[in-house]
């Protein structure tokens, strides 16, 4: 990950909007991502990510 993440990308999951830097409070957005492709299909990478961290969960158990 690149080490300037203010100027990474972002997903404003109260506008839907991607943008770059700290442009919104954080708890509006999610990220970083570090091009605006991927800040873009932030929401298929984050239900991707948490079937997978359910997934593991439930054979840890």
């Amino acid at each position: 990950m690149a080490e300037d993440i203010e100027h990474m990308y972002w997903y404003n999951m109260n506008t839907g909007e991607v943008e770059q830097g700290f442009v919104s409070p954080s708890v509006d957005r999610v990220g970083p991502f570090e091009t605006r492709a991927e800040a873009e299909r932030a929401l298929e990478i984050l239900r991707a990510n948490s079937a997978k961290w359910a997934e593991e969960d439930a054979s840890e158990n």
